[in-house]
């Protein structure tokens, strides 16, 4: 049996952090992992689709550059070079987490971490006990169970491919499939996404969503709702067939799977130290990240709230400082978490949306708005367009909510986000002068 103050489950981004923090705070720990260091948002989510994304935008680039006077470009755009780039970046982030925890003083051991007690784990054969020891084992795609499933891919296989396909079906209608098919179709693909529902990102503000689809539908994206795969079959030729019943048949070179995530707590064996979880394997905790059981807790996606990487990080690092720096309060805020969705446009959001805020205030909600072209497309041949909203709450107006999709949406968020965490008025905004020419001021000028 080996002896330590802390024991984290999965090296991932929220495990990693959590570790590194009590290790800094002079506990022994040990952080058991089985797979890459960095977990989803290093290998295959957050950092590899943002590189993707860069292609993408790089891409749409190419396009507007005669409005500013350059002669015809014709890029010349190869999957493979940068699928090669790409994965030499991520070994050497998994590389830099190694040597990080190395450098901390935190033992990894490396294999699938399995309970034995509420305060033993075993891995291989190996036995590892302390007081505390924390659940970041995080998510992993959905698969549909239907004819044919295996013939698709998910977002891990994604970043697998070797070719770009030429036709693309996405399934979903979350943040992962309006990221991957805005970068296909930006990429060169033919993409068509089946939704199940009657809209894209249901959590969010209708604003976001409706302009969302506006110019996907306008970047050649065929956009198929109330749509519902029942089988997928490979002909003699190698094309995948779509059999959506009485929506008919949808054919592509390759099927992408972004219905949704699970936890990975199937082979845990929770039950060994009592933990308690949900139908859909995440485990519930209270605002400190405690489980049912004292001394185990959970962060990350695996709880099931605010599935984000910096959400994990922050939850990890207020864990080991009430654990190990004597903060007994340390605990992550959950309101008011900014996020960004890497589509294209990319849009961001904080705060609450219209609907959210007009069942929680009710008539004391008022709501700022605009929609305009930004100045980079004046003198480029199509012109889309950027959409910002505020949402006030209060005889103060308190901006109780911002959303944004357009040009820069995903930087500008993040001072706003801090405006809105501090409580700003509409007044605070208004009082601050603009910067100018640039899309950002909008949100200090809208009246």
């Amino acid at each position: 049996m080996e002896r330590f103050d802390y024991v984290v489950i999965g090296g991932g981004s929220g495990g990693v952090a959590t570790a590194r923090r009590a290790a800094e705070y002079g506990a022994r720990v040990a952080l058991v992992e089985a797979g890459r260091l960095g977990g989803t948002c290093v290998n295959v989510g957050c950092v590899p689709k943002k590189v993707m994304w860069y292609a993408a935008d790089i891409a749409s680039r190419f396009h507007d550059a005669p409005g500013y006077g350059f002669g015809p470009v014709e890029p010349r755009f190869d999957w493979a070079t940068l699928k090669a780039r790409r994965d030499d970046y991520i070994a050497r982030l998994n590389g830099i987490y190694a040597s990080m925890l190395e450098k901390a003083g935190v033992t990894v051991v490396r294999g699938f971490g399995r309970f034995v007690d509420a305060h033993t784990v075993e891995v291989d054969g190996r036995r590892l006990t302390a007081p505390h020891v924390t659940i970041a084992t995080g998510g992993q795609p959905v698969w549909p169970d239907l004819p044919g499933a295996e013939l698709g891919i998910s977002s891990d296989g994604f970043f697998a491919l070797e070719r770009q396909p030429r036709r693309v079906v996405v399934v979903g209608a979350g943040y992962i499939a309006v990221e991957i098919a805005g970068m296909f179709r930006a990429l060169g693909s033919e993409v068509t996404l089946l939704a199940r529902g009657d809209r894209l990102l249901r959590p969010f503000d209708a604003m976001l969503r409706e302009e969302l689809a506006t110019r996907m539908t306008e970047d050649g994206i065929t956009l198929r709702f109330r749509t519902q795969p029942l089988a997928v079959s490979r002909r003699p030729d190698g094309t995948l067939e779509v059999d959506c019943g009485e929506a008919g048949t949808v054919e592509a070179d390759c099927v992408l799977w972004a219905i949704g995530r699970r936890a990975n707590t199937g082979g845990l064996n929770l039950a060994a130290a009592g933990i308690a979880a949900r139908d859909n394997g995440t485990i519930p905790v209270d605002a400190w990240q405690n489980t049912n059981v004292a001394g185990v807790y959970a962060i990350g996606d695996i709880t099931g709230a605010a599935e984000l990487t910096p959400v994990a990080i922050a939850a990890g690092r207020r864990l080991a400082a009430r654990l190990f720096l004597d903060q007994p309060d340390a605990r992550l805020d959950y309101s008011n978490i900014p996020t960004v969705v890497f589509s294209h446009p990319t849009l961001g959001t904080v705060g609450l949306t219209e609907e959210a805020a007009r069942e929680r205030y009710g008539e004391a909600v008022k709501v700022y708005s605009t929609r305009f072209t930004p100045m980079y497309y004046a003198v480029t041949e199509h012109k889309p367009k950027t959409a910002m909203k505020l949402v006030c709450a209060g005889p103060e107006e308190r901006v109780v909510g911002v959303h944004v999709i357009g040009e820069g949406a995903d930087e500008m968020l993040q001072g706003f986000a801090v405006a809105v965490r501090m409580g700003a008025t509409k007044r605070d905004f208004d009082d601050t002068v603009a910067i100018h020419p640039t899309s950002a001021e909008e949100l200090v000028t809208m009246r």
